[in-house]
């Protein structure tokens, strides 16, 4: 803390006033340091004359509080009075991050509801956040940072209050007050909605996978009119009367609904959207109107039909349920962290048309899952949407701490895709993905030099997106990961800019500068 209070005292910022105190984090080198210590610049903040930072010092990053007078309530740390000041340091930890929230509520996720363009950025180590910052800071953009399903955070070893505060902390440290939001990806259950929204998580991605039928897309008409009996006669004539053999015009499309294609969409559907009511009730109550509610129909193996998404849409304006976004399952494959693989062209034809039912259904965004890497439909993504879109992204950002990896630590690198080849045959049952491990050479046969090039290769690059949980999950590699990131940060935070402003400028954003 002397070393960290040095730098504070030197630098002049105790007495600065606010003009003062903005002029000098907008002034230097993005850290002060001195002695293996450092102070973030940006992450300066003055209130109720108590400047709070994060600093650094060895291997460890803290909150830091300083004051000529007593230091405010409710943070946990180390405290000492030096040099007539008092010095608080404060972990960067979950009940620090509520405590942050309170003094300075940009620091806490919001909803994003009413901004046009929102991109998840997944964060699978909680480090790379000041690089996705540094990114959509330059757009008109809003960024989701704590965006976790409950897949990712059984992989990686983490929780939702954890997920939010490393996301708080990053937003603290590069001074972003332009508002982000915090996403529970994926979820299919109350209980686990609840652990979002308990750790301040204002988006809900409801994946309504377990409670679709996806049966009935292939039964035959003699099966479908049997099944479709079985329904209450109130769901039956409801759905009789408001589709079968009704035509539709959104926008310049038209869908023509046959009694049969109706009648399968209700067994299909219903039971999904009934929950999906259930679900908005009851985040309602917990945050009033401030919450965005995703929903997902994208985990299915085949394409979301153009009069399917208009079914869905209708019945969830029907029961009055507030959705944000919704995920269909688009045409051709949208595999984990390589490009798009189909045809551009078709896959921009039926696109155009779920853009459509989306306007006319009350002008949700569509949301694009899986959606990192797929440089080649971003153009017409942007074009169609007008950019109102959600984008997730997840993996691509672990990639390039690993392509950091490969560039800073060649040896934990080779050791790390020896251990992905082992982990393949495991995760492949979490992910939908066309690897081929005869095409990922061994790492001992190629030069240091060589290795990032690993990284732009397909089934290299997909078998380390996958692999993660395998890699964390091994002792030594996973400390080996944390420790080449932390000493390699700037390299880091460069890398995870430079890719994720590919995705925002592909897709069309406006350049705020």
């Amino acid at each position: 803390m002397e070393t960290i209070l040095r730098i504070v005292k030197e630098s002049g910022i105790v007495d600065a006033d606010p003009a003062g105190l903005e002029d000098f984090k907008a002034r230097g080198a993005q850290r002060i340091s001195k002695d293996k210590a450092w102070v973030y610049r940006r992450s300066i903040q003055g209130r109720g004359g108590v400047l709070h930072f994060i600093g650094g010092a060895g291997d460890e990053k803290s909150l830091y509080l300083v004051g000529e007078k007593a230091l405010p309530s409710g943070f946990e740390g180390e405290s000492a009075r030096m040099g007539g000041l008092s010095i608080l340091k404060a972990a960067l930890s979950p009940r620090n991050a509520k405590c942050l929230h309170e003094v300075f509520p940009f620091t806490a996720p919001v909803s994003l509801r009413e901004r046009k363009t929102t991109i998840g950025c997944g964060d699978r180590l909680g480090l790379a956040t000041p690089g996705h910052l540094r990114a959509a800071s330059r757009y008109d953009i809003a960024p989701v940072l704590a965006q976790q399903s409950i897949r990712e955070l059984t992989l990686t070893g983490r929780d939702f209050p954890g997920v939010v505060a490393d996301a708080t902390f990053m937003v603290f440290q590069e001074g972003y007050n332009r508002g982000y939001g915090a996403d529970g990806d994926h979820l299919k259950t109350i209980q686990d909605m609840d652990a979002a929204l308990a750790a301040g998580m204002p988006m809900i991605t409801l994946d309504l996978s377990d409670v679709m039928s996806a049966a009935p897309a292939s039964w035959s008409r003699g099966k479908v009119d049997e099944e479709f009996e079985k329904l209450d006669e109130g769901a039956r004539s409801h759905v009789l009367r408001e589709y079968a053999d009704k035509t539709f015009r959104p926008g310049g499309t038209e869908i023509h609904f046959s009694a049969i294609e109706a009648k399968r969409c209700a067994l299909m559907y219903l039971r999904a959207l009934d929950f999906s009511r259930e679900v908005d009730s009851h985040i309602r109550a917990r945050r009033g109107d401030l919450y965005d509610l995703e929903i997902s129909i994208d985990e299915t193996t085949a394409p979301t039909l153009p009069e399917h998404h208009l079914f869905i849409a209708g019945e969830l304006a029907l029961r009055r349920v507030m959705v944000s976004s919704l995920a269909p399952r688009f045409i051709g494959e949208f595999q984990k962290g390589i490009d798009y693989i189909g045809n551009v062209d078709d896959f921009e034809r039926q696109f155009a048309v779920h853009c459509e039912i989306a306007k006319a259904s009350g002008g949700y965004k569509i949301s694009i899952h899986s959606g990192s890497d797929k440089f080649s439909v971003y153009p017409a993504i942007g074009r169609h949407t007008g950019m109102r879109l959600h984008l997730k992204t997840a993996g691509t950002s672990w990639l390039q701490a690993v392509l950091v990896i490969a560039r800073a630590n060649p040896d934990l690198f080779r050791r790390m895709l020896d251990t992905a080849v082992a982990s393949f045959a495991e995760a492949a049952k979490l992910y939908q993905v066309s690897t081929d491990l005869s095409a990922v050479p061994n790492a001992r046969d190629l030069s240091d030099a060589e290795l990032p090039g690993l990284l732009d290769a397909r089934d290299p690059r997909q078998l380390l997106h996958i692999t993660y949980g395998g890699l964390l999950r091994d002792a030594e590699i996973r400390a080996g990961i944390f420790q080449t990131l932390w000493q390699n940060e700037d390299l880091h935070y460069s890398a995870v800019e430079q890719h994720m402003e590919k995705h925002i400028r592909l897709l069309g954003a406006r350049p705020l500068i």
